[in-house]
């Protein structure tokens, strides 16, 4: 049996989640707390490896507004791709609102970032990628929050709102 387009687009946002619960407090971290606090090997991939590979003058000059949008991938980014993740594995109906809040953030954060880049004229095609890449990869996500999950494969399911006891009409009738 052959995964459906659902299946597969979850499994991908299970990866990409999965990522980003590692990669934030591991390395978008850095920009915002003191690097003492990290290994010299993690230190060394973000300073070096992504800040001299991308020539990501943002990382190695942390203009206050690039560390204030570190501080909120670190405090609200961070838990939403861990909650996303548990939704994923565990099937949760809510995922849909944290996919739609995760990729508006992400919508909204780079759309900080990229006019920098741009109008600056200090960053390189490469960096600039993967920053269209980060935007892009925000709508998906968005879009991922907009489609309605069906648990049962299109087959109608009772209503989940629970009917009144008849004893609450008949209360309603006696006092009108």
């Amino acid at each position: 049996m052959e995964p459906s387009a659902m299946q597969v687009l979850q499994m991908y946002l299970g990866i990409i989640f999965f990522v980003q619960a590692l990669a934030m407090p591991l390395f978008d971290a850095q920009t915002c707390l003191p690097i003492s606090l990290y290994p010299d090997d993690l230190v060394y991939l973000k300073q070096c490896r992504h800040t001299l590979e991308y020539d990501d003058y943002l990382t190695r000059e942390k203009p206050n507004f690039f560390v204030g949008l570190a501080w909120y991938k670190l405090v609200i980014l961070w838990p939403l791709s861990l909650l996303n993740l548990y939704a994923i594995v565990a099937s949760k109906p809510w995922l849909n609102t944290t996919c739609i809040i995760y990729g508006v953030s992400i919508l909204t954060s780079t759309a900080a970032i990229l006019p920098e880049l741009v109008w600056s004229g200090r960053a390189p095609e490469k960096l600039l990628g993967t920053y269209i890449c980060e935007v892009f990869l925000g709508g998906v996500i968005f879009i991922r929050g907009l489609i309605p999950s069906h648990r049962n494969n299109g087959a109608s399911s009772p209503s989940t709102i629970p009917k009144r006891p008849p004893s609450f009409d008949n209360n309603i009738k006696k006092k009108v």
